[in-house]
């Protein structure tokens, strides 16, 4: 008799709680209730959830293979990283939510988890958990560049990419390489061939700007079943503005800085068998001693000077700013004599920096302008070093 009071007042208890109650009124209302009328069931989220390719698949291409898709509901969150967790793949739901897939392409060789979360209409939540591995690429292509990190260039400083395989898939590519300055400025890439990209704003750098080379080539196929592999970023910083012009004509070397005349110098510019390009070239190299042989520029036996003293590059094809000691001095102003570069009065071995060839040396940079002027040679063509500033704007982002 005790026992059963007890049970009495525990079910009088149980009774007088409201939302127990209500609860178990509810469930008898809808018919989910338990057979004792406590405890609900929640019947199972009505969404079907999609990730393309299978759990544990291998071999999977970089671009174009990952989806993830919902019917009779709405995806709401989707994480996709690396093995390590590193590295999320960014991507968006679609504006219906009922898909999902990245905004870019994945890295090869590489094995990534994917956990997706997608509700029903009555807010019920599904999630899956996946993974699967890239491709090993059978090829790869890589690009090699032209700046340093932390370096400073001239304010015609272009970067230049040349890979060392044909590039098929040269919007893929394209894509894959950005070119960011700060201030911001818009950097359009050009074209020279399948295996050379170039990065130029419209007009020369402002001084003081900061860029960075971005590369995401890691999974780019380049061209078929050849992929990239650089992933990096490389930032410099443009300098002060120093331009220079080379009149053939008055036999001078003027230099600006800030768009000012800062020093002129008396020059030599090629003969008349032997003229120099007109246009604007970028010094692409510096060096104190430059070996200069006319066989490599198919002039034959012409010469072979070995300690030409403050060489800059002005062209691939052999077009330099250098020092010359050969000459009298009063050749410089007066006289055209070689074979197509610009010369200034120096001594043997370089050793005066009171001369113009040392001072013009020790204050150009990488990246600075020499623009030649009223010779009767062509302009040089713009891939004949990084010399795209001779290419009109509208020219270079058409390609």
């Amino acid at each position: 008799m005790l026992a059963l009071a007890l049970g009495a007042v525990l079910l009088g208890a149980t009774a007088c709680s409201g939302s127990a109650g209500a609860s178990t009124d509810k469930g008898k209302q809808d018919g989910k209730g338990s057979a004792s009328g406590g405890a609900t069931t929640t019947p199972a989220s009505q969404v079907a959830l999609s990730i393309v390719p299978k759990d544990g698949a291998t071999g999977v291409d970089t671009t174009g293979a990952l989806k993830i898709t919902a019917a009779k509901g709405k995806l709401v969150k989707i994480a996709v990283t690396d093995a390590a967790g590193h590295r999320p793949v960014d991507g968006a739901i679609s504006a219906d939510g009922t898909s999902w897939k990245p905004s870019g392409i994945l890295r090869t060789a590489t094995k990534y988890t994917v956990n997706a979360e997608a509700v029903d209409s009555a807010g019920r939540s599904t999630v899956q958990h996946s993974s699967f591995t890239t491709l090993k690429p059978q090829a790869v292509n890589y690009g090699v560049f032209n700046v340093d990190p932390g370096s400073t260039y001239g304010v015609g400083m272009e970067v230049s990419i040349r890979f060392n395989k044909p590039v098929a898939d040269q919007a893929a590519t394209h894509k894959g390489i950005t070119v960011t300055a700060d201030p911001q400025v818009p950097v359009e890439g050009h074209w020279f061939g399948n295996q050379r990209i170039d990065f130029r704003p419209e007009r020369y750098w402002a001084p003081g700007t900061k860029v960075t080379l971005h590369m995401n080539l890691n999974g780019v196929q380049m061209s078929p079943g050849v992929y990239g592999q650089q992933s990096k970023d490389v930032s410099f910083t443009i300098g002060r503005s120093q331009t220079s012009v080379a009149d053939n004509t008055a036999k001078t070397l003027k230099i600006y800085r800030g768009g000012k005349l800062y020093k002129t110098y008396p020059a030599s510019l090629g003969d008349p068998q032997h003229t120099t390009y007109n246009g604007k070239m970028v010094i692409e190299e510096k060096d104190p001693v430059v070996d200069m042989d006319s066989r490599t520029v198919g002039l034959g036996n012409s010469y072979h000077i070995k300690d030409v003293p403050h060489g800059m590059r002005l062209s691939d094809s052999g077009t330099f700013a250098h020092g010359n000691y050969w000459r009298p001095v009063s050749v410089f102003g007066h006289e055209n004599t070689s074979h197509g570069c610009v010369g200034l009065h120096d001594v043997k071995g370089g050793g005066d920096p009171d001369t113009p060839a040392a001072w013009f040396y020790s204050h150009s940079l990488i990246g600075d302008v020499v623009e030649v002027v009223h010779s009767p040679d062509k302009v040089i063509d713009p891939s004949n070093g990084i010399n795209g500033w001779n290419m009109s704007w509208a020219t270079w982002v058409a390609n």
